[in-house]
């Protein structure tokens, strides 16, 4: 097989007194990508002149079926072994970073099996190389093309199996979704969540490529994440820490105080239509935390499931159907249960089977509105651009004092009155 030599590959080859100056003058990712146009004996005597650690920096931009060829040309298996060692440390600690989002997160949810090829290579030489690989590692590997070191794309098989061995890989590149390797949780969700590809590649500093992370396979790891931070269920900026000042915090805080503030006034206003209620049955104020508090817990176990469903894109408002009626056949059932033990007690403790039973359906009922609402609201919010975490928990818990409240109050007037 031949290839053109690129302008940098010609000098390195065609000039050897100024070679390793010229060389060194290079950035990392020309340096990557002139080296592997080369003679293997070119290859060699610039590896014989480089320092250990030049030679990892250059093998760091490459892929693994690359790496493996250059370390070939290095005679001496001492000096291999120490370049391979501070290699792999190198990429597992940035791989390690990476991966530190979630305990369970290992290092085989990076793929290394890729190939990173020169835009300006023909269908032909990628087929060449592409039976090269194989032949060694047994499998076939992804295409992915760069200019100059820098990632363009990739071009699916289908393309190289369709299209004429004279095309160059350039015009077939399909743009990737990538992500640095000191990315941020939020936004590895953000973005596997958001994309409709099915591979993400995982870029190093100097941009070049570390592995190839299919989204399939990261959704699990991220849907077992806690849903948000205590910070975003709290109303509170994810940013604020412990040792901010006095007027920060209140800025962070304030505004979502201020909305709950006007909710509760709201639960307030319907147990006070049943001021009567409540004069003539003073007992029944003992019980109205329980049925709030019972309530706000289920809301939030909802809502905690059903933020981790939107953070990995598995439910959306057009298709909840499903997930939202779950929620809510959980919240009967986990009615029924803890409604029968509350009527018991209730039953025992204030010698009134009839409190017994209006408890235990208040909180049938309680639970249910609990589910519907934790599942539904966080929904709306993201339909309408809100982060759900922080602006959900407020209104849901309003929806579960106000309903929880009147269907309670309601039932004793009816029943116990």
């Amino acid at each position: 097989m031949t290839r053109n030599l690129s302008v940098n590959a010609r000098r390195l080859t065609y000039h050897p007194d100024a070679r390793l100056d010229f060389f060194k003058s290079l950035t990392v990712a020309e340096q990557s990508t002139a080296f592997q146009e080369l003679s293997a004996h070119v290859q060699q005597v610039i590896l014989r002149q480089l320092h250990n650690e030049e030679v990892v920096d250059m093998l760091d931009s490459m892929d693994m079926w690359q790496v493996e060829h250059v370390l070939s040309r290095i005679t001496n298996v001492k000096r291999r072994q120490e370049i391979v060692y501070r290699l792999k440390s190198e990429i597992k600690d940035k791989v390690d970073y990476f991966l530190k989002f979630h305990p369970q997160a290992t290092l085989s949810l990076i793929n290394f099996n890729y190939l990173f090829l020169p835009a300006s290579d023909t269908i032909g030489e990628a087929a060449d190389i592409i039976d090269e690989h194989y032949e060694e590692t047994g499998k076939y590997p992804e295409i992915l093309v760069h200019e100059k070191g820098r990632l363009l794309g990739e071009v699916p098989f289908a393309t190289l199996v369709r299209e004429k061995n004279s095309f160059s890989l350039k015009r077939f590149v399909i743009p990737l979704t990538t992500i640095s390797y000191q990315a941020e949780v939020s936004e590895i969700v953000k973005l596997t969540s958001g994309s409709r590809s099915k591979k993400v590649v995982m870029l190093d500093h100097d941009e070049s490529v570390l592995g190839i992370i299919y989204a399939d396979e990261l959704k699990p790891l991220l849907a077992q994440l806690p849903a948000e931070s205590l910070y975003d269920f709290a109303g509170v900026a994810g940013s604020e820490g412990v040792g901010d000042g006095v007027l920060s915090k209140v800025k962070h805080r304030y505004k979502w105080l201020i909305i709950n503030l006007g909710t509760a006034f709201l639960a307030a206003a319907v147990v006070s239509l049943f001021r009567d209620t409540l004069d003539k049955l003073v007992l029944l104020a003992i019980y109205m935390p329980i049925i709030a508090g019972m309530g706000g817990n289920t809301a939030t176990q909802t809502l905690a499931v059903m933020v981790r469903g939107i953070a990995v894109g598995e439910v959306k408002l057009k298709n909840s159907l499903k997930p939202i009626l779950n929620e809510v056949g959980s919240g009967f059932v986990n009615g029924i249960i803890n409604g029968v033990l509350v009527a018991i007690v209730a039953t025992f403790w204030n010698q009134n089977p009839m409190l017994g039973l209006v408890l235990g359906v208040a909180m049938v009922c309680n639970l249910v509105i609990a589910g519907f609402f934790g599942a539904f609201v966080p929904l709306v919010m993201k339909e309408l651009g809100k982060d759900p975490a922080t602006s959900a928990t407020i209104f849901i818990t309003t929806a579960t004092d106000v309903f929880g409240f009147f269907v309670f109050l309601s039932l004793a007037t009816l029943i116990l009155i």
